[in-house]
């Protein structure tokens, strides 16, 4: 690009930057907000501004939440009795578009003692099962045994979200681990 297109250029790498936003991509979002529609421009500025300068993580579960507590936790109508353990906030919404669970939420950042502890004061609020809602993987599943372990002075059920292969997907584009968790986790029909 040429020089007297610098500040073009910055919005562009700026976009880039941003995840699944390749350089192509950047470019027409970036000539679409300048050249287009820049009321939308500026609708987005506003809307970022006021998320970045609002938006925390709850100091009980580590989700995303314009509170000290988020709307979650604050909740008294969920099942405290659940506790679903994520790796990320945005685990926390995918599972809440799902409408089926009710229970209340952990993010699970490390296994460093500060979150155990947290975690454990979590779970001594009555807490009685723990889902791990987890992306499968042979560190995560040592993640599982950690925790596992860390909470085995109290009373728990755990269990873990089911995995296999995801409905219509043929078998020739699932990977062999979901495979043998399907056929490994079968269920009875």
């Amino acid at each position: 690009m040429k020089k007297g297109l610098k500040k073009f250029n910055e919005l562009v790498e700026a976009l880039e930057s941003l995840p699944t936003i390749g350089k192509k991509s950047a470019m027409r979002l970036a000539y679409h907000l300048v050249m287009e529609n820049n009321m939308t421009a500026m609708k987005i500025v506003h809307a970022i501004e006021n998320a970045v300068s609002s938006i925390q993580k709850c100091s009980k579960c580590g989700g995303i939440s314009e509170d000290e507590i988020c709307y979650i936790c604050a909740d008294e109508h969920r099942d405290s009795s659940l506790l679903c353990i994520v790796e990320s906030a945005k685990d926390i919404n995918i599972i809440e578009e799902s409408g089926e669970y009710f229970g209340r939420y952990f993010v699970l950042d490390s296994i460093e003692e500060d979150d155990i502890e947290r975690l454990k004061d979590i779970v001594s609020e009555g807490v009685e099962e723990i889902i791990f809602a987890l992306t499968p993987s042979i560190a995560n599943e040592t993640v599982i045994l950690y925790v596992e372990d860390k909470l085995k002075d109290f009373d728990l059920v755990f269990t873990k979200i089911a995995q296999g292969v995801p409905t219509g997907v043929s078998l020739e584009n699932v990977d062999m681990l979901s495979i043998s968790k399907a056929l490994h986790d079968r269920i009875r029909i």
